[in-house]
């Protein structure tokens, strides 16, 4: 049977790192982008770029083709946020600000077919290559593989790290690392004690019931540095345009030294 397997999903069970490219411009040969650079997966990003729903999906089918998996940050918590996207060629989704255990478990009954949530079935998806499958087969494997990822970005949220990661249904517990910073009053503030504490929480509410701990809104080396080692896995490893900027910055400050 010949459904795209989430790459990712794999190397997170055999304990490694999988690092993804953020994009907010809508533009398909970003996933061939990220697979000559090496990266595992895209994050695909609704809640901040200009994606519509088909952008997202085109470029989450060119993305499954190259062996990418392509993620989806949609832009709230209804549950066709999700779901179209998924629907139409996503591996998984990202649903920001998650606050609660009983969000979280909405979130997990709404992106998982039954028995294990109420996800409405549409067949002949890009996932699945668009083969007619039997039911029990395809919603098996669906849920298997489709990855459901919840944002941590708030204190209220990290107080709940433990109840949030023993859902069945969610896979990561993904801190947002710049917006816990503003919640807490502490805009920029990265490696305060706070926040690492708060790794240090979701890390250890993860380990204890097996989901996978991420880090995204970090860049500095040396902190990213840090928390991978306190154990996060999930790594947003910086965006398309923050790349093409500091790519730009760096040639023209050359240009601008060469002595004539």
């Amino acid at each position: 049977m010949d459904i795209f397997s989430s790459a990712i999903k794999r190397k997170l069970a055999d304990g490694g790192i999988v690092i993804g490219l953020s994009t907010r411009m809508p533009r398909v040969d970003t996933a061939l982008v990220a697979k000559t650079c090496g990266f595992d997966w895209l994050f695909i990003d609704m809640e901040h770029g200009t994606f519509s729903v088909d952008s997202a999906t085109q470029l989450s089918v060119a993305a499954i083709s190259l062996g990418v998996t392509p993620i989806v940050r949609v832009p709230g918590h209804e549950h066709h946020h999700s779901t179209r996207v998924l629907d139409n060629g996503a591996q998984g989704v990202i649903v920001p600000h998650v606050d609660t255990p009983e969000a979280a478990q909405r979130i997990a009954q709404n992106l998982r077919y039954p028995p294990i949530g109420h996800r409405s079935i549409a067949s002949m998806q890009p996932v699945a290559s668009y083969q007619s499958l039997s039911m029990g087969e395809f919603t098996r494997q669906i849920n298997a593989e489709t990855m459901v990822v919840v944002m941590l970005e708030s204190p209220e949220a990290i107080g709940n790290a433990e109840a949030i990661a023993r859902i069945d249904g969610i896979d990561v517990l993904l801190i947002g690392t710049n917006d816990l910073c503003a919640e807490m009053g502490l805009h920029g503030q990265f490696g305060h004690a706070r926040v690492e504490e708060a790794y240090r929480e979701t890390v250890a509410a993860c380990r204890k019931h097996g989901k996978v701990p991420g880090m995204a809104g970090v860049y500095d080396p040396k902190l990213m540095e840090k928390y991978i080692g306190i154990g996060a896995r999930f790594i947003l490893g910086g965006s398309d345009l923050s790349f093409i900027m500091a790519g730009a910055r760096e040639r023209l400050a050359f240009l601008r030294g060469i002595k004539r």
